[in-house]
């Protein structure tokens, strides 16, 4: 007898159930690691409570930071200034030091980044932390040594679209899937939800995982620009029109104002100041400033520069304009980063980004529930995904509070802390995922769930106690960041605690049921008895 050959929806739909499963932990972890992204800034803010600064015109804090580093480092190869915008208040500062001629000369330890006030250009000092860029870091590099870490990413990125593609060919009824959840009803219920979130938010997927490809494509698929560019200078000379370099002339000068430059610039761009300031080879007659606009006001996410004479501060160069490759290059990143999405939008995409993690982690369930046979103990397969679930869906979110909340409990000045922050957030996460399996598997959802909610409940508490810029402070002085951040905290709180409590429901009513057929057959067991 011939087999049956499975049809082209039965071939997507166990396509999409393998790719979905196999690469669904990681995705889930990059899912919601990268929606967190979207608020960086204002996570580095929260985690940095001792900074209250001003807001100040880009030119003033361009001129105090070029005042001080003229003296702290001012026969340096280059400055690089990262001026505040309306999302992050400091100055931040680079320094590269000019390299010693002498080759077999020891080099010198590279300079950390500084952070300044940007009206007093006075050195911050703050509490170390890698703050909201952990969490960014971590969607696409999972915390592995470079470059295997972003491959890794770009596999599971590449299974995801896959799995889009193959979950769009599975369901030929994506308009009624949209408005169907239904509450209670076992797998089905699981397969509504999955559905709901996936097809309430199907551009936004498609869109978030196509451009986090491409945002890597040079790294995945170096060997056009290798063929054909002898050096990724001549790459970047070709494509983005960069100057090269300049070396110093060994001839002292005086460098000119910035903050008359830094105008010029923003009126050459229709009112958007730079974001960044290059200074190379400060106090020399070679002396240039590089001024890159901000990407913030445009779809793409790579902004103009233009380049002036450090001395007397005529325009030297300009970015041509970018070709369609390039272009279309940098719309993609934009798009990915929605760093140019304002306030309404950036919500926006931080929801879609929530709805994509839902999305995977009842795909994950989903697949449990699809498989287990009532009445009937799961097998090994079906025990080892139903505990990676729980440590992925149910425990990364403990992981992420313990983050926040070993930024509040550990020393201000502790040497190394924002390493040890990274490593409370791994410990708590796969430390609760390695107890949750010695614990039934419905206990486990329960209790880790459970504990999920109540780290992020005292969060709130926790920021009260250990600084002066607690919810009810905050809201007094109108600090809107810090009383924002509070309210997603319980949010997000009453969210897992809803999880918790509808797991708890349902154990209860399947433990009900079990015991309600039980009595038949125990009755008729004693009745057996006493005959």
């Amino acid at each position: 007898m011939t087999p049956e050959v499975p049809s082209l929806r039965q071939s997507m739909a166990w396509i999409h159930g393998w790719l979905g499963l196999l690469a669904g932990w990681i995705l889930f972890a990059m899912f919601l690691t990268g929606t967190a992204s979207y608020f960086r800034p204002e996570i580095t803010r929260w985690m940095q409570p001792e900074l209250d600064l001003p807001r100040v015109p880009a030119a003033t804090a361009a001129k105090v930071a070029v005042d001080h580093l003229q003296k702290v480092a001012p026969d340096a190869e280059q400055w690089f200034i990262y001026l505040p915008d309306d999302r992050t208040a400091a100055t931040r500062i680079f320094i590269r030091e000019r390299p010693n001629p002498d080759p077999k000369a020891t080099p010198k330890p590279r300079r950390p980044e500084l952070r300044l006030n940007p009206e007093t250009g006075e050195r911050l000092e703050a509490r170390e932390t890698k703050g909201g860029e952990h969490f960014y870091r971590f969607h696409f590099q999972l915390q592995l040594p470079h470059p295997w870490g972003r491959w890794l990413a770009g596999l599971c990125a590449i299974a995801m679209l896959a799995a889009i593609i193959s979950g769009v060919i599975t369901h030929k009824r994506i308009s009624v899937d949209f408005f169907t959840l239904r509450w209670s009803k076992g797998q089905r219920s699981w397969l509504d939800a999955h559905n709901v979130t996936a097809v309430i938010a199907l551009p936004f997927h498609a869109m978030i995982t196509y451009t986090g490809l491409i945002t890597l494509m040079f790294m995945y698929m170096p060997w056009p620009i290798n063929a054909t560019y002898k050096d990724p200078a001549t790459f970047d000379a070709a494509a983005y029109g960069e100057a090269p370099d300049v070396k110093a002339s060994g001839r002292a000068a005086v460098l000119v104002a910035v903050a008359p430059i830094i105008a010029d610039a923003t009126r050459i761009w229709g009112g958007t100041p730079p974001a960044t300031v290059v200074i190379r080879n400060p106090n020399d007659t070679n002396a240039t400033i590089k001024l890159i606009r901000s990407g913030r006001d445009t779809l793409g996410a790579r902004g103009g520069s233009i380049t002036y004479s450090g001395v007397d501060g005529r325009q030297l160069s300009a970015s041509p304009p970018q070709g369609p490759a390039i272009e279309t290059a940098s719309v993609m990143l934009g798009l990915h980063m929605g760093e140019f999405a304002r306030p309404v939008l950036r919500w926006t995409y931080f929801l879609l980004g929530l709805a994509g993690t839902a999305m995977v982690g009842t795909g994950l369930v989903l697949w449990t529930v699809k498989r287990k046979r009532p009445n009937a103990a799961p097998f090994f397969g079906i025990r080892l995904v139903e505990r990676l679930n729980v440590g992925a869906v149910a425990c990364l979110p403990a992981g992420m509070a313990a983050f926040l909340l070993a930024n509040r409990l550990l020393p201000a000045a502790m040497p190394g802390r924002s390493d040890l922050e990274v490593s409370a957030m791994f410990w708590v996460w796969f430390g609760l995922a390695a107890l949750a399996c010695l614990r039934p598997i419905r206990r486990a959802w329960i209790e880790t769930l459970g504990l999920s909610a109540a780290a992020f409940f005292a969060i709130p508490l926790v920021n009260a106690l250990t600084t002066d810029r607690g919810l009810f402070a905050s809201i007094t002085k109108g600090d809107s960041l810090f009383v924002a951040f509070d309210i997603a905290m319980l949010a997000t709180g009453a969210l897992l605690a809803f999880a918790a409590w509808r797991v708890a429901v349902k154990t209860a009513k399947a433990a009900r049921a079990q015991r309600r057929s039980d009595a038949p057959v125990a009755g008729l067991r004693e009745m057996a008895d006493a005959a």
